[in-house]
This record gives structure tokens, sequence and C-alpha cells, in this order.
């Protein structure tokens, strides 16, 4: 499985194009606007999410409700896009008309100079665009796809928020996927622990207030992926790895970690590291779950636990940055567009739809699958073949 985006963020419309996805999997229209409606939720958001309403058009690869095993085109509109329409049409415009909207002033913390020093742009809205967090929906859009597969496997994830600012919430090891589905949608903040979603909201509407950004953490739980998936044998085939690659892709992250992460480098080993047992009901399973779920790259079969580290946004409202005018060379403060005091909520949800597309690419990697049924038959030999081994 993989898949590309397209589009801009005030353009016409933004495209995915999902391709190695099983024949005959069920499908519809309503697997995908669900997860594209919660990743605009969110205490913090800004006033973008206020113009948009994401819907998908399923315009290939599905037919009467299944997948056809061609690839699947996707496309959400950006209704926006009818106040921006002169300014990011296709067609050519005058020299004069252009030279007056050109863009000449990076903002610290986006990809704007980097892009326009790579790509030869002096008009930055050409990065800009495309280098916005709203391509995200893009991607949850394909990974919903990957979730209603996983669904189907008996596989269920589920992304929440961990910590804002500061502010962590308690683990709550004792929930299901479903238990943590429920409440995370149910709060503002898509957090677990109610003790800390008034400290975590009250602390975006201070950064509001004052015109600043923060970050957090945010966290994906996976239930039912059988052991072995992934492998050892080569670097880009450990399927930690390529998970870890997902979470960082996503706009603003800049960290992850599996399990008790970066608390391993203080503690023993014998503190870190999961003990193997056996009963005739589970086959092989783990004591304790410090690794996340994972051994060498490959699943152990215990759920799949995975944070990533979101920066706060650095278009700041009423503290703008200070850069350089890539034309005359004269400093300035950053202009604002629009902006989030806080998206580490929606992030969760991204998170957790890049992560799935991850675990059902493996998947359709490792067991054939050209046909769901067969895919879910094979799958299922398996998970009978290794707790019996």
């Amino acid at each position: 499985m993989r898949y590309l985006t397209a589009g801009e963020s005030h353009g016409k419309q933004l495209t995915t194009i999902v391709e190695g996805v099983p024949a005959q999997m069920p499908l519809s229209k309503e697997d995908i606007n669900q997860s594209l409606s919660r990743r605009q939720k969110g205490h913090g958001r800004g006033k973008r999410m206020q113009i948009e309403k994401d819907v998908v058009d399923i315009t290939g690869g599905v037919r009467h409700g299944k997948t056809l095993g061609s690839p699947i085109s996707l496309v959400v509109h950006n209704d926006d896009f009818k106040h921006w329409e002169d300014i990011m049409g296709a067609d050519p415009i005058e020299t004069d008309q252009k030279i007056r909207r050109t863009i000449t002033r990076p903002r610290p913390g986006h990809a704007d100079l980097n892009g326009a020093l790579k790509y030869g742009h002096r008009d930055i809205r050409n990065i800009l665009e495309r280098s916005s967090a709203r391509e995200t929906a893009a991607r949850v859009a394909a990974g919903a796809i990957a979730k209603t597969l996983l669904k189907h496997l008996g596989i269920e994830i589920v992304g929440y928020v961990k910590e804002i600012a500061g502010i962590v919430a308690e683990d709550q090891e004792q929930l299901s996927v479903r238990g943590r589905q429920q409440i995370a949608d149910g709060s503002p903040v898509r957090v677990l622990d109610k003790q800390v979603e008034g400290p975590m909201i009250q602390a975006i509407d201070d950064a509001k207030q004052v015109g600043d950004s923060i970050g957090g953490v945010c966290e994906v739980y996976v239930e039912g992926m059988p052991a072995g998936v992934g492998s050892y044998v080569h670097y880009d085939r450990k399927l930690d790895s390529r998970i870890a690659g997902s979470v960082v892709s996503i706009n603003a992250f800049k960290g992850v970690e599996f399990g008790i992460g970066f608390e391993a480098a203080k503690r023993n080993g014998s503190q870190v590291h999961d003990e193997i047992a056996w009963n005739e009901e589970k086959g092989y399973y783990r004591t304790t779950n410090r690794l996340g779920g994972f051994e060498g790259g490959m699943t152990t079969g215990m759920p799949i636990v995975v944070k990533g580290v979101m920066k706060p946004i650095p278009t700041l409202m009423k503290r703008p940055l200070t850069s350089v005018d890539i034309d005359t060379k004269e400093p300035f403060k950053a202009t604002v567009e629009r902006s989030d005091a806080c998206a580490v909520p929606a992030a969760s949800v991204v998170m957790e739809h890049v992560v799935a597309f991850e675990l059902a690419k493996a998947l359709t990697e490792q067991f054939t699958n050209d046909q769901f049924a067969k895919l879910k038959e094979a799958i299922e030999a398996y998970r009978e073949e290794i707790r019996c081994f």
C-alpha cells in the first residue's frame, strides 16, 4: 500500500490516491468522513476550521461500497477557495498582478525559506500553500481507509493527547481502545485523564490571550496486531522505524517514543525489558509492555504504544518572530494569516491515521493481499499458528 496527496491549502481541492488496498473490502464515505470530522475538532483550533467542513468525494477505486483493487481516488474540496481563486488559480496572470501578490517574507519555524532556497521560488506562497498542515486532511483520508482495513481484521487504533504545555495526563492502562476512543472523543482536548482537562484548556486560552502558542505530546494505542509483523532482516523493513518516520513527517512533530521511550535511558535493563510468558489461551505474551509492542523491529503481539512530540505552532498572533525579507534583506516581524494557539488535539487524530496506514501497509506486504477475504483468512491462520507455536 502507498498513497500520494496533491493540493494546496487555499487551492481548489485536496486529492489523495491510495494504491494497494485489497479488492472487495467494504468501504463507505462515512468511514472517511468520520475521521475528517474528528481532525477538525479540538480546543485551540483557528478560524480555518470554522470555514471548512471536510467531506470526501470518492472518485475512483470503489464500486457499490466495495474496493475494486485498483487505485482509490479521494477528493476533499476547499470551501475557502472561492475567496482565493484569483490568488490560487491555475491560469496565468499579468506580471504586475503577480508582483503585487508576491510574498517575500519567510516565517521562522515554517518551510518558507528552506523551500524557497531549494525550489528557487521568489514568491514564498508557492511553498507555504503546500507545506501547510491543511495537507493532513488528505493524509487522514488515506489513513481512514487503512483504519477500515484494520477494523475488519480485528485491529483497533486510537489517538489522544498525553501532554499539553507540560501538563501531563496520567496513564489509563486499564482502558481498552474503545474506552479510550469514547473518552477522547468526548474531551475538547482529547485527553483521557479528566483531572488535567481543565488545566490544559486554560493553558490554551492563556496562550491565545497573549498571542502565543503551545505544543504537547500525542499518544496512539493499538490492540489486535499479531506478533511478528515487520522484520529484523533489513533496516527499512523494521515496522517501528517506519512508524517513527511517518509520525515525524506530520507537520510540527519533532520526536517519537515507543512504550517508555526516553525513560529507558534512565533505568537498568531489568526495569526496561518485557519478560516472556505463555499460556494455552493467549500463547506467548509479555508480562509488561515497556517497549510499546515492539522488539527487533517487529510487533510482539502486545498493544502498540507510540508517542509523538509536537512543537508549538510558529505563527504567533501578538508576538511575531523576526525574519529577513528575501528581496530587500531587511529585518521584519513575521506576518500572520491564520493560526491555532494549540493544534495538539487535532494532531493526535492525524497521528492515529498515519500510524494506521503503516500498520495496514505492513500487513498487506506480509500476507496475500489481492483479495480482502484471502488477506483476512491468511492473518487468521497465522494468528492460530503462532498461538500454538
